[in-house]
């Protein structure tokens, strides 16, 4: 089973890929012949022109702004078509999380659950380990959306876009605070159950002050992440002051922020894998488990790849990548397996 999944997942990864650059592989060879009529008539039109001179108190023409817009569309292409390029860093982190899930998420998801089993024996060392995982969970986003907003804008505003251009039903859904504000109060819980009881042991949930405190000192540090993320959205009004975040090296930190997150949260949702599900028994054993999926998908996965998704939304490859990206989970959680 595992042999086969693996196999049509890296077939779907392939036509992915090489669809990529059938654009630019079929592009047809130049005509010598249009292509000399081409220059003659550039020369041509060359000779034509008034010839001006900066005495006449003009300004010379210039046909480099010209040629340069005329080989825009053909860089863009270009660009597109690179897998490593800024603009396609989410699709880049699709394929890395379709490898992970295939090689490594299985062998990190073990190691969380004993973990877990460590936390359920009161081990300190692990109450500890799995506190600070919850709190890169919850650093890692916001710090990213900080390092990644200048550029983002930056590269928007280059290819005469903005934001709110790209916005679309869905993604006025998927982009809602309340949903991402939701989703982080749950990690500030685990936040404060971990690290809490480790700064101030029992007397957390003993003692009602403190434990009063330290819930609205999560609620507010939670609004406070909140906005930073969403705030990645809105265009500056001016450049960073600090210079870093002006540099190239700031958006590729922030990249590796979201990749690491995105990590965490993969973890997480290959924990159902290991879930005594059993096989699927009948269509609507299916269909249940398939509006399950749906669900989780949405709380798991979008949440982390929210920053790529206001680049590619609409574009249908992107889709396909995330499908690619989470086809090993959910095909194992579809069919089951047996319980043991």
């Amino acid at each position: 089973m595992r042999n086969r999944l693996t196999f049509l997942s890296a077939t779907l990864l392939f036509t992915l890929l090489s669809g990529q650059y059938v654009s630019t592989a079929q592009a047809p060879l130049p005509n010598p012949v249009l292509a000399s009529n081409k220059h003659h008539l550039q020369v041509e039109s060359c000779r034509d022109d008034p010839i001006v001179t900066p005495s006449d108190g003009m300004v010379k023409r210039k046909r480099a702004d010209k040629q340069d817009h005329n080989r825009q569309p053909h860089a863009e292409k270009t660009h597109t078509a690179n897998i490593f390029a800024k603009t396609n860093r989410g699709m880049l982190l699709d394929i890395v999380i379709f490898v992970s899930n295939l090689l490594l998420m299985r062998k990190l998801t073990r190691l969380f659950i004993e973990v877990f089993g460590q936390v359920s024996e009161e081990n300190p060392l692990a109450k500890l380990t799995l506190g600070f995982v919850c709190l890169a969970m919850f650093i890692l986003p916001a710090l990213g959306a900080v390092l990644k907003r200048w550029h983002f804008h930056q590269r928007l505003r280059a290819q005469g876009k903005t934001v709110e251009s790209e916005n679309t039903v869905l993604s006025g859904c998927l982009f809602n605070p309340l949903f991402y504000f939701c989703l982080n109060l749950v990690i500030m819980s685990a936040i404060i159950t971990a690290l809490g009881e480790q700064l101030f042991g029992k007397s957390l949930l003993n003692n009602g002050p403190v434990f009063i405190t330290s819930i609205f000192i999560g609620l507010g540090v939670t609004i406070v992440q909140t906005f930073l993320i969403y705030q990645y959205f809105s265009p500056p009004q001016h450049p960073p002051k600090e210079k870093f975040l002006r540099e190239p090296q700031s958006e590729t930190l922030g990249d590796i922020c979201i990749f690491l997150n995105m990590i965490f949260f993969q973890v997480a949702w290959n924990l159902l894998t290991f879930a005594p599900l059993g096989r699927v028994s009948s269509f609507a054993d299916f269909a249940g488990r398939l509006f399950f999926l749906s669900f989780v998908a949405l709380l798991i996965y979008f949440p982390p790849r929210i920053f790529y998704l206001a680049e590619d939304i609409n574009r249908p490859r992107t889709w396909l990548t995330m499908l690619l990206a989470n086809s090993p989970v959910i095909v194992r959680i579809l069919l089951g397996s047996p319980i043991s």
